[in-house]
């Protein structure tokens, strides 16, 4: 049984509040598509910014984690101007990263969207995926889990 979806990942989660910007919606001032990939990759940021391996961290240890798939459920279209809150949380990271997403209005805390990306660790030097996480970025999870 995997160890990584048993244990209470309460702490291995973060938000990041954004207002939508002008230049990420389309003329009926919904945000384009292509734009939810930046606002995951904000909170995912900022999510691995907590656990204290970044992605300067995981180059540093010699793995890249490139995304190997994405899903987003599109559920109510985000507008310009609206007050958002991207929650990240590690769903998986033993053998590989798997971040869930819920997007929500900043104000009355809808769900506007729900999403998840998987990353796989490749070794930088031979690019050879790895089918586990390196063990510093499972030791640096486990550290915040105490």
């Amino acid at each position: 049984m995997n160890k990584s979806t048993d244990i209470n990942t309460q702490g291995l989660c973060e938000d990041y509040n954004f207002s939508v910007p002008f230049f990420d919606v389309d003329s009926m001032n919904i945000v384009w598509h292509g734009n939810y990939c930046k606002y995951l990759e904000l909170a995912r940021c900022k999510l691995l910014d907590k656990i204290g391996y970044n992605y300067r961290a995981m180059a540093e240890s010699g793995f890249l984690f490139p995304i190997v798939d994405m899903q987003i459920k599109y559920i109510k279209p985000i507008i310009f101007e609206q007050a958002i809150v991207i929650n990240a949380a590690l769903a998986e990271w033993e053998q590989r990263l798997k971040i869930k997403y819920v997007i929500r209005d900043a104000d009355t805390q809808e769900v506007l969207t729900k999403a998840h990306t998987i990353q796989a660790a490749v070794e930088h030097k031979t690019q050879r995926l790895h089918l586990a996480c390196p063990d510093v970025f499972i030791q640096k999870v486990q550290q915040l889990l105490k």
